[in-house]
């Protein structure tokens, strides 16, 4: 009998033995499981898999008390009256997480009701790593406006990370070639029937005052910036290259440079008809002729066109240079070979002197020394 029950305990102590094995590979296997899956939760934005949609908060900033700015975190304490940083002004917005970069940044969304537009959409935003980088800690960061091609409603296509235009940024900016910018991306159009070549057109949502005046209120009010035009830049494709375009022509005073990839020169909006004086109000070409006849202030305007672009594409961008890059309007032209009309030729394409040029002309953050 003795043997009998050790024999039995060897048996039970064998299943336990077994079942010790299964549970170990049942877990093993959930875990191998899980880290297979947790990328395509993620993708698919599956809770708790994702954290978009949570708030957002890029750095330490805080408005100081009664929202006048001045104050950073509680820390850094009142910048002198001659200080080119202007420290966020307040309120505060509610940004949420739209995308996550693997640098562990990330691009935030609010929905911005313009004071002085009247015009009520979504701008997305993102901040280099240098932002929270102490050494940066007092310093101002230059500021560019993305915008879009296509209808540029109800996304701006430059808030994804496909087209890698935060992580570019980011890479150049730690190489040398650019400036840390932050980037602000706004909805380009009120809607997806007309293009409205960021203008105020008369009777119509005022998308020029949106893209001039709202969208970098919303910046100063959140982010650590750059008091004088020197850090404020637009860049955009196709019809969003034409919006940054005139910007920068209409507003030489606060608007420093443009990256204007395959643009239009000229506003071509249907809904133009009947206010030809408005129009040639926001034509680059008047406006580009005024600033030389005033001289200045200066301006740099950089250009990239696909060889496989419609040809009139560049031959407008051509002539506009021939004609009006003179003086205060200092121009350069980038053909990008076998580039086609299209985003995600135009972002590496960026990185071969363009952002470059801009950066070297613009003024960036001063690290702690």
């Amino acid at each position: 009998m003795p043997h009998s029950h050790e024999g039995a305990y060897r048996s039970q102590g064998h299943h336990r033995a077994s079942r010790a094995k299964r549970w170990i590979i049942v877990v093993a296997s959930i875990a191998v499981l899980g880290l297979i899956a947790w990328p395509v939760m993620s993708y698919f934005e599956i809770p708790p898999f994702t954290d978009k949609g949570k708030p957002v908060s890029f750095g330490n900033d805080e408005p100081a008390a009664g929202g006048t700015g001045g104050q950073a975190g509680g820390q850094n304490g009142a910048q002198p009256a001659d200080s080119k940083v202007l420290m966020p002004t307040g309120p505060k917005a509610d940004f949420r997480i739209a995308n996550s970069l693997g640098d562990g940044t990330k691009i935030g969304v609010v929905t911005l009701d313009g004071k002085k537009s009247g015009f009520k959409g979504k701008v997305w935003v993102w901040a280099p790593p240098q932002y929270n980088d102490p050494q940066y800690k007092k310093s101002g960061f230059p500021v560019m406006i993305a915008l879009p091609g296509g209808p540029g409603y109800p996304n701006n296509y430059w808030m994804g990370t496909d087209l890698k235009l935060q992580s570019s940024i980011a890479k150049w900016s730690k190489e040398g070639k650019s400036l840390p910018f932050i980037l602000a991306m706004p909805v380009l159009n009120p809607d997806e029937k007309y293009y409205y070549d960021g203008s105020d057109i008369p009777g119509q949502a005022k998308m020029g005052t949106w893209l001039t005046e709202d969208v970098p209120d919303l910046v100063k009010q959140n982010f650590r910036t750059l008091k004088s035009r020197d850090g404020w830049a637009f860049m955009g494709s196709s019809s969003g290259g034409f919006a940054g375009l005139k910007a920068v022509m209409k507003y030489p005073d606060r608007f420093k440079a443009v990256i204007a990839s395959g643009p239009d020169i000229v506003p071509d909006s249907p809904l133009w008809a009947g206010h030809e004086k408005e129009k040639q109000e926001n034509n680059p070409e008047k406006l580009a002729q005024e600033l030389i006849n005033r001289k200045g202030p200066d301006v740099y305007l950089a250009f990239q066109v696909g060889t496989k672009e419609p040809p009139i594409v560049m031959q407008h961008v051509k002539k506009f240079m021939a004609t009006y890059g003179k003086g205060p309007v200092h121009t350069m032209l980038r053909e990008i070979p076998g580039g086609s009309h299209n985003a995600h030729t135009y972002v590496p394409s960026m990185g071969e002197g363009l952002i470059q040029y801009i950066s070297k002309n613009m003024e960036g953050p001063t690290p702690a020394s």
